[in-house]
């Protein structure tokens, strides 16, 4: 069958992802391909056509950039809508908040074709008093982000209600639906394991924080627990994307214990991940981070200041979750080693629910051909 993606997702076929989430699509596509099914991208990013070396099809929007800013706001609609139709997939997949996910919907209905929407933050299933808290009032943007997240509060909730299916990250997510009397299945985020490096004796000296450096993220708790573990080393993964991550950026400058690495590859990024201690996490709000199942798989332990994905550090014991008490993770770091033991036992949990393997394979297909015989998941 033909599955279709749409927003900017192009470059995380090239290594370059936006976000986890981006990621997370560029790996289901490459499993779908592998499963023998016709893939299209259609990204409002990339200014050609072309084709990824595993076979993935991405459609460019001819125009998309013409006209007045501002203005060109409902001909970019238009052109959207087009060309999804003009793909004529059997499903369009769409992840990530985005209140122009209705087009694809529509594009669907209009070819009596299947709508998945998938989850990639616990918000997206949350109340609008926690996207208040933890997203709009943690981020403040300009006017793209305000008419964004106006349309989106509207469509977003619509789309959860009448989309063919759901997939959620992890069984918090799926109890959030339930609440809202709203089916979903889990499906787990997946990791590619070639990626992964292997390192002869890794050196565990440092502790690594890795992504987004801004007020959302939490960086600011990151921050507080830094200066209350002098005797610890600390190494920094990312950039600052708000005025709160430029500030604490410039003061982690003058800092001894702390090492500002910037903003690193993939690749690059996973090296410095198995040469740490223990990843550390203080985003207050999460979906099921890419970069947690990325430190299990190089045998790293997650220390959370606040989320457990499904309470699933907790039930595995791959780290420790403070539930907000810094004090809880400062007692922990002094005692996490990173033992050849916990590494096997991580590993597993990764081979077990993240790779692609035929078990997940199969498991991908037979969601798909449900999904076109219009039979419901006992999941």
């Amino acid at each position: 069958m033909k599955i279709c993606f749409w927003g900017d997702n192009g470059g995380a076929l090239n290594g370059n992802p936006s976000g986890g989430g981006e990621l997370q699509i560029a790996l289901l596509a490459k499993a779908l391909v592998s499963s023998g099914h016709e893939v299209v991208f259609v990204d409002y990013i990339v200014s050609e056509d072309f084709v990824s070396k595993d076979g993935i099809k991405v459609r460019s929007i001819k125009g998309y950039n013409d006209g007045i800013r501002i203005l060109r706001t409902f001909r970019r609609l238009k052109l959207i809508y087009l060309i999804l139709v003009k793909q004529q997939a059997d499903v369009y997949y769409c992840r990530i908040r985005d209140f122009r996910h209705i087009l694809a919907y529509w594009a669907s209905r209009k070819l009596k074709a299947k709508f998945i929407l998938a989850l990639a933050s616990d918000l997206d299933g949350t109340s609008f008093r926690m996207r208040l808290k933890y997203y709009y009032f943690a981020e403040i943007g300009g006017l793209w982000w305000f008419y964004n997240g106006l349309l989106s509060e509207i469509v977003y909730n619509f789309l959860l209600k009448k989309s063919d299916l759901v997939l959620s990250q992890h069984e918090g997510q799926k109890s959030i639906l339930l609440k809202k009397k709203i089916k979903s299945k889990i499906f787990y985020n997946l990791v590619d394991l070639s990626e992964i490096p292997v390192v002869n004796n890794p050196s565990h000296n440092e502790f690594c924080y890795v992504g987004s450096l801004d007020k959302r993220k939490g960086f600011e708790d990151f921050f507080n627990l830094v200066t209350e573990s002098s005797s610890s080393s600390f190494k920094i993964i990312g950039t600052p994307r708000d005025k709160t991550g430029e500030i604490l950026y410039e003061k982690f400058k003058m800092v001894n214990n702390v090492k500002l690495l910037g903003r690193l590859s993939h690749a690059d990024t996973l090296y410095q991940i198995t040469n740490s201690k223990a990843l550390i996490s203080t985003s207050p709000m999460e979906g099921f981070p890419n970069i947690f199942i990325e430190a299990w798989a190089c045998g790293i332990p997650v220390l959370s200041l606040f989320f457990d994905p499904g309470n699933i550090i907790q039930k595995e014991k791959l780290g420790i979750v403070g539930n907000g008490d810094v004090k809880v993770l400062l007692e922990a770091m002094k005692i996490i080693n990173p033992t050849p033991e916990f590494a096997v036992k991580a590993h597993n949990y990764v081979l077990s629910n993240h790779i692609l393997n035929d078990s997940k394979l199969n498991e991908i297909n037979n969601m798909l051909n449900d999904l076109i015989n219009g039979i419901e998941s006992n999941d």
